[in-house]
Order: C-alpha cells, then sequence, then structure tokens
C-alpha cells in the first residue's frame, strides 16, 4: 500500500494547530496529522499529514493560502520493510565499554563488553544517534574518573538506553527513567525485559520532572537528559535543584552550535562544566554540583 505525506511550516501554534485540524477534514482523509515546533529558535513549525491515498494536492494548496503557510510538499514513500531495512544499516555500536547491538549480531558480543540489545523494531535511540552514542561515551568516561552514582534519573528517556547502560553497571543503585511519551514507557519496559533486566529501573510517564516518584528519589547522584535545547534551558532549575552535591548531569540532544545557550543556562542555575564532547553534529555536556 502506497503512503503519501503533505508537509509545510508556518508561524506561530496557534495557526500550526488550527491547520492540523483542517487538514483532517480532507477527502480523503489522512491517516495522521503531526504538529511540532521546529527547535531552531525561527518560531515556526511544521504540520505534517500521512496519507494512503494520494491527497488532494487542490484542498492543501488552499489550507496554505488561507493559513498563510509554505505551500505543500507532497511525497509518496517507497513501501519498505524497515526492520529488514533497521537490521542491514544498523551495525553493533561501540560507546566506550558499552556495546549495542541487535540480536542478529549477537554473535559480535565480545566478553569484555557491557552489552545492551535492542532490537531493530525499537530502533529509534539505539546510540547510532550522535547524542545517544554521546551520552554513553561520557558515563564511561565517568566510571573511568570513580564515579559511582547510587541514585540515576534518565529524563525524557526513550527507549531507555541510557538507564539501562546505569543498571547494568551499578546493580545497586536507584534508577528512574521517565518520558512523556506512554509509548516510549512501554517500550523502555520492554527493552529492560529483554535484557533481562525487568525491575532494575523505575519507568514512568512524566512531564519534566512533575512526578512524585521523581521527587522521592532526590537529590540524585546522575542525571541524563537526552532532548532538545528548549526543554533542556527551560528545565535548567529544576534539574540542577535536583542533583545532589558533588553530583553529575549529561545533556544532550544538542546541535554544536546550540551548547553554549545551554551551558549558560545551567551555569546560571549553579552548575559547573566538566566536559564538553562533540560527535558529528551534535554536542554532548557534562556539567557538576561543585
Amino acid at each position: 500500500m502506497p503512503t503519501f505525506t503533505a508537509l509545510t511550516t508556518l508561524a506561530g501554534k496557534a495557526s500550526a494547530e488550527a491547520l492540523g485540524e483542517a487538514m483532517e477534514r480532507l477527502y480523503p482523509e489522512p491517516t495522521g496529522v503531526g504538529v511540532f515546533e521546529i527547535e531552531d529558535d525561527s518560531g515556526l513549525w511544521e504540520v505534517g499529514g500521512y496519507f494512503t491515498e494520494r491527497p488532494d494536492e487542490t484542498g492543501l494548496a488552499l489550507l496554505a493560502a488561507g493559513f498563510d503557510a509554505k505551500p505543500f510538499t507532497i511525497s509518496e514513500l517507497p513501501e519498505t520493510d524497515w526492520v529488514a531495512k533497521v537490521k542491514r544499516e544498523l551495525a553493533p555500536v561501540r560507546a566506550g565499554r558499552f556495546l549495542l547491538y541487535g540480536s542478529h549480531d549477537a554473535d559480535q558480543v565480545a566478553p569484555e563488553v557491557v552489552p545492551l540489545l535492542i532490537e531493530a523494531a525499537m530502533a529509534f535511540g539505539t546510540g547510532h544517534h550522535g547524542t545517544t552514542q554521546g551520552c554513553l561515551i561520557a558515563f564511561d568516561e565517568l566510571l573511568d574518573a570513580g564515579a559511582r552514582p547510587a541514585s540515576v534519573l534518565d529524563l525524557g528517556c526513550g527507549t531507555a538506553v541510557l538507564a539501562m547502560a546505569a543498571a547494568r553497571v551499578l546493580p545497586a543503585a536507584t534508577i528512574v527513567a521517565s518520558d512523556i511519551d506512554p509509548v516510549a514507557v512501554e517500550v523502555a519496559e520492554a527493552n529492560l525485559a529483554a535484557n533481562g533486566m525487568a525491575g532494575t529501573v523505575t519507568c514512568l510517564e512524566a512531564t519534566g520532572l512533575e512526578h512524585d516518584r521523581i521527587s522521592r528519589h532526590a537529590p540524585y547522584d546522575l542525571i541524563f537528559a537526552n532532548i532538545l535545547k528548549g526543554p533542556l534551558v527551560t528545565l535548567a532549575p529544576e534539574i540542577a535543584a535536583a542533583i545532589g552535591q558533588s553530583g553529575h548531569v549529561i545533556l544532550s540532544g544538542l546541535l554544536n552550535d546550540q551548547a553554549n545557550d545551554v551551558i549558560n543556562a545551567y551555569e546560571t542555575a549553579g552548575l559547573s562544566l566538566f566536559a564538553r564532547r562533540e560527535l558529528g553534529d551534535w554536542t554532548t555536556l557534562t556539567l557538576t554540583l561543585p
């Protein structure tokens, strides 16, 4: 079955949400509509829809004009076996002592590594992205420096790769993984079970640090937050308040040219820069509470 996408951008959240609602009344109807803020400080929002029939180009053109949006870009997506594609293209990734792999590569797991199994069907956040890989390397460097956090928070955990890495090497630690997306929480729990680690990490649906079970375990010795610049800056005071004395924060999801703004936000909140690493276009920051 063919799949079509229709994408546009426009200024303003209210206009973007209204355009998204209007798209849902098109015929043929989209199977899904998404409205997302573009995280580049441009103030633009992206509105997109998926269709199983070619969308009404005239109707989309009228909607774009009516909401002062750019003309829709319509594309037909090729039919793809995504799981097979991921298996072919996602080779095991080494990040310090950690190895992230799929079951199809189990024969490549050497005894000296800390293995983390992520199946192809749950490939988002496997460590192939420079942000996740950067966080794992930063964590590995902290461990090499002698850090042994007793309490860890993986904020915006996605598939919980970072929480699982902590649970593997810190079996006595209290580890909490949270995400705003309930599907991510389900995937996190499935990944833990697949690694034989069910029950070692508390997985929660939460917005930021707003959950009583997150507060209950504070202050944390280590907080991971691999999200985006905007939320990282907004959450800086809360994250700083939740970190214990001499604790560390590992932050990513940042383009290289966004890192200084995030450093400034966390230094204002009382933290100090401990380490900075660039992997391709992405930066990972480690900060500490002196």
